[in-house]
């Protein structure tokens, strides 16, 4: 990257993700002349990464050319090229190969990294967040080979969903009793579970992996008894760690997640962060770290109108969705099967609104087949905040389906 040695920008973005893409937008709407550079550690530039592990299975009018972020955007797009440290003093960049850039404001959207397990290093064993994962498991599923998925949670189940549905025989192996079990109430777990059992995914539940063996074209996980689960694929999806580490060599603050206030200013000066790697004081919900595509939009777009001096507060709270098969919800806040919960179901029991309660006050709502309604959602999440809405008030409050 010698091309980049010693150039200024007005703008400099770190990462090259949904947030990323968000931001030049931001930038755009107030400065349509500023200089941009966006730095991606990927060898592709920003995706929408929501279509990997759904539009692009299951809609045949898909494609990856569609789901490109940034078309037509004035900047400079470096992919390949990871950030290696930065100075906020001198307001410089380095990246891999020693080149050093300049910024007047920089934005810090490095995103999130897939947890790793203990398993051989394998071009079959994939850690599914990017394009390049994508293609790879579709060359890899265009072979008619039977796939393993570790991980029964979000991108565990998503994609398990999404093979089956491309014929796809699916083993699953988690550590729970239910699919999602961390996530919803037994009832919605249990419906989930005996859907993908239905469907002919393999279930072994309350497994865990204890290591791997590769032989030609197979892959072997071995689970917790010593069986040795074959296929010829395995794709891993046990959670991500925020990518915290440009931000703690330099001592800016960080707190699972690098903190940032309502302006999405960081710790240092003119460094802004944004998406899943900041952590930020939710208007509805205080301090919290939300990892879906929504929030890097919106605070993505918020932070680079800020970057060009928008001033304005992120009072934004996100939602997240997914689709399981025929089945989809959409939810606000705090989604942990931990809390208390209050369910309520239509008629015939094919759509939920489930509210999750610390003590007496909801911090989130599942909408389970529910649609339009994450802003009655949030309607509640504020009026149990602020004392206007009881436990006994809550059925009734959102109509399910």
């Amino acid at each position: 990257m010698a091309e980049l040695d010693g150039k200024n920008y007005d703008y400099v973005i770190v990462g090259g993700g949904v947030a990323a893409a968000a931001a030049v937008g931001g930038i755009r709407e107030l400065d349509e002349t500023g200089s941009i550079l966006v730095l991606g550690a990927e060898p592709d530039g920003p995706v929408y990464r929501p279509d990997l592990s759904k539009k692009l299975w299951l809609d045949k009018d898909a494609s990856l050319d569609k789901a490109w972020l940034l078309d037509g955007q004035q900047v400079d797009l470096e992919t390949s090229t990871p950030a290696t440290a930065i100075d906020p003093d001198a307001h410089t960049v380095q990246v891999e190969g020693g080149a050093t850039v300049s910024y007047g404001k920089l934005l810090l959207a490095t995103g999130s990294s897939p947890r790793r397990l203990d398993l051989p290093d394998s071009d079959r064993i994939v850690y599914y967040r990017t394009a390049e994962d994508y293609r790879r498991l579709r060359e890899l599923t265009g072979e008619d080979t039977p796939v393993t998925t570790i991980g029964g949670g979000y991108i565990g189940a998503e994609v398990t969903s999404v093979l089956t549905q491309n014929g796809v025989k699916v083993t699953m192996i988690f550590d729970e009793t239910l699919v999602q079990q961390r996530l919803f109430p037994t009832s919605i777990a249990e419906l989930i579970t005996k859907d993908f059992t239905d469907r002919g995914v393999r279930l072994l539940t309350d497994e865990t992996v204890s290591g791997g063996e590769l032989a030609d074209d197979r892959v072997g996980i071995r689970v917790g008894d010593g069986s040795l689960i074959e296929a010829g694929a395995v794709v891993v999806g046990v959670g991500v760690a925020p990518n915290v580490g440009l931000a703690e060599a330099v001592g800016i603050t960080t707190d699972n997640g690098i903190v940032v206030d309502d302006r999405l200013l960081t710790s240092a000066p003119d460094v802004y962060a944004a998406g899943d790697v900041a952590r930020y004081d939710d208007a509805l919900l205080g301090r919290r770290r939300v990892e879906h595509v929504d929030n890097a939009e919106a605070m993505g777009k918020k932070a680079g109108r800020n970057m060009a001096g928008a001033d304005e507060a992120y009072d934004y709270t996100p939602i997240v969705w997914s689709d399981l098969f025929d089945n989809g919800y959409e939810a606000v806040g705090d989604l942990d099967a931990r809390l208390d919960t209050v369910e309520a179901w239509n008629d015939d029991h094919t759509a939920a609104v489930v509210y999750y309660l610390d003590g007496d006050t909801v911090r989130g709502v599942l909408l389970w087949n529910t649609w339009d309604s994450t802003g009655k959602a949030r309607d509640v999440i504020a009026q149990s905040r602020d004392g206007k809405i009881g436990r006994d008030q809550l059925v009734g409050t959102i109509p399910p389906g």
